[in-house]
């Protein structure tokens, strides 16, 4: 969990100031008391050659609750937090200019009444030659806030497989070694045998040349 937690900040952070990178990731949905929390809200453009000019604002749903309340609002370069819950405990971890294109936050120090659904809203005005689009991109984030983390099943799995893998490269490389080995086993012995099958008949090759010598 905290590992995954780590690569979607770097990431996020690396998408905000690369609009060429830009890949919409969902957010992670299970935070754990009393560490911070990243709510990730990436929407990328369709066209990077035409510059826009966007905003963002969350939305907090409580557990249980019907209604949504006005937590975040994010204009370029300030960023405002609207709700008392979430006083200094909400930073912007999202695009450092005005062309908004990740518009993630961030929690400090999770408490259990986070835990509930959660609205970014990205307001994007696309400056086009003959007009100016507007866009709006609403997207949603149930997060879960638990004691402890849980390993998740793919990461267990991934995990399981690594361990796999490792045991069938090792019995693999065994079984090369073990192959080699007789082949070159085998290579010295066919060679000793033709080394002295060669000294075996040159002494008689001599012999036969000095019986071919007739005396005067």
């Amino acid at each position: 969990m905290i590992c995954n937690l780590s690569l979607l900040v770097v990431f996020s952070l690396f998408v905000s100031q690369c609009h060429g990178g830009c890949s919409e990731v969902d957010s992670l949905t299970e935070a754990v008391a009393g560490e911070g929390f990243l709510l990730g809200c990436i929407s990328c453009k369709k066209r990077e050659e035409v510059s826009a000019r966007a905003t963002v604002d969350w939305h907090f749903k409580p557990l249980g609750e019907e209604e949504f309340s006005h937590i975040f609002h994010y204009d370029h370069p300030s960023a405002n937090i609207l709700q008392e819950d979430f006083s200094n405990r909400l930073e912007w971890h999202g695009t450092l200019n005005s062309d908004i294109q990740t518009g993630s936050i961030y929690i400090n120090d999770v408490v259990f009444n986070d835990t509930g659904t959660y609205r970014c809203t990205i307001h994007r005005t696309l400056f086009l030659p003959q007009y100016d689009e507007h866009v709006t991109v609403e997207k949603e984030v149930e997060l879960s806030v638990v004691a402890v983390a849980n390993r998740e099943l793919t990461a267990v799995i991934s995990e399981i497989m690594m361990y796999v893998l490792i045991v069938v490269l090792q019995l693999w490389l065994i079984v090369v070694l073990v192959y080699c080995y007789n082949k070159i086993s085998e290579e010295h012995e066919a060679r000793e045998a033709r080394k002295a099958l060669k000294a075996q008949t040159q002494p008689l090759e001599s012999k036969d040349n000095c019986d071919g010598v007739q005396l005067e």
